[in-house]
Formats: C-alpha cells, sequence, structure tokens
C-alpha cells in the first residue's frame, strides 16, 4: 500500500477479526455433560461444518450428526446454547470499525454456518448497528478462499475493490480477495498494534 491509497468502504472477516473463538469451549462443555472421555475426531467434525457452513446440509441435520458424534442425548436447546458460546469479542478492532461507521461503508464476508450466524446478530448488537451488509458462506454456498465469494461480495456490495480494504485472518483468503482487485490485509488479533500502524498509510472516507 501507498500514502495515496484511497478507502471507500472496508470488508471484515468475523472470525479472529471482530470475534475470537475456540471449538474447544464447546467440546469440552458437552463433554461435560455427556461423561464422555473425548470429543469426536475432527476428521468426523470438520466435514460437517463445512457443510453446513456452505448450506449443503441444513441446521437441524447438522445439529443431529453432531449431537450423534457427541452422544448427546439431552435437551437441544442445550446443545445449541454450548455451541454458539465460543467467541469473544475483539474489542479492539470493534472500536476502530466504530471510529470508521460515520463515514466509511463497512461490510460483511464470512465463512459461517446459521447457527452461529444467527447467534452472534442476537449477541452483539454492533452487527446490526454498524455493517451495512455482509456475504455468508452458508447462504452463498460458496466458501472462502474460493474467489467466487469475493466476486459476490464485490456485486452485492457494490463496491470498487481497488478502493475496498479486506481484513481477515487466514493468509489464503486475503490472497484470494487480492486476486479480485481488493486490498487486503492478513490481520492477527494478538498483534491489532501491527494492524493500527499499516492502516495509518490509508486514507479512508
Amino acid at each position: 500500500m501507498t500514502t495515496s491509497t484511497q478507502i471507500d468502504a472496508v470488508i471484515f472477516d468475523i472470525g479472529n477479526v471482530l470475534l475470537t473463538f475456540d471449538y474447544t469451549v464447546a467440546e469440552q462443555e458437552i463433554l461435560k455433560h455427556t461423561g464422555q472421555g473425548a470429543p469426536p475426531s475432527q476428521e468426523d467434525l470438520h466435514p460437517l461444518r463445512i457443510d453446513h457452513e456452505t448450506g449443503i446440509i441444513s441446521r437441524e441435520e447438522f445439529v443431529k450428526a453432531v449431537r450423534e458424534a457427541f452422544a448427546h442425548d439431552g435437551p437441544e436447546d442445550h446443545f445449541l446454547d454450548v455451541w454458539s458460546r465460543i467467541f469473544e469479542v475483539n474489542t479492539p478492532m470493534v472500536a476502530w470499525a466504530q471510529s470508521l461507521h460515520p463515514t466509511t461503508p463497512l461490510y460483511l464476508l464470512s465463512n459461517i454456518g446459521c447457527i452461529h450466524h444467527d447467534h452472534i446478530v442476537e449477541e452483539y448488537d454492533f452487527f446490526t448497528t454498524l455493517f451495512r451488509d455482509g456475504v455468508y458462506s452458508y447462504k452463498a454456498g460458496v466458501m472462502k478462499p474460493e474467489s467466487r465469494i469475493f466476486e459476490l461480495a464485490r456485486t452485492q456490495f457494490a463496491v470498487d475493490p481497488t478502493r475496498t480494504l479486506y481484513i481477515d485472518d487466514l493468509l489464503d483468503n486475503v490472497r484470494s480477495a487480492e486476486s479480485v482487485g481488493f486490498i487486503g490485509h492478513h490481520y492477527d488479533p494478538s498483534r491489532h498494534d501491527l494492524f493500527v500502524e499499516r492502516v495509518k498509510s490509508l486514507s479512508f472516507s
């Protein structure tokens, strides 16, 4: 980036950008309930998450499959509550977004399933007050780092990618965004100071 780079819009990833998350928090809480010694393997869980986050399987199918994998026989509401409480607000990034909100259009682009999307919108009001729109993988039927989801965001948000900052914690996603023309930033929530230093060279509308 150069000192003359003008930014007219910012697109945020959610996980490990606006919210940090830890699936093991939910897994350990479910194990307490079931008395099982260990969670299902990631080889079993990861494909279910991917299918849920791309809308291949429904909310009901996902919940049924994961509960069976954990041998969770309690109320479904208990499972959903535990499964959703894996997030913490990344306060410095939310504060930065709030500082831009009065003048710069802000958007969301996230690999996320409907369960977590519904939860965070209900739990954290800044998702509805700060952001004009969002592209979510479970609705789009495509996930990052596929370039098609960035093309979708460019069209849906009606932004010029050469004047739009995209922030993500995964380098592959940043590179994919850049391949479509966006100005990418690879973000580390533990080093927000590095992000602050880099964006000093940008001029925001």
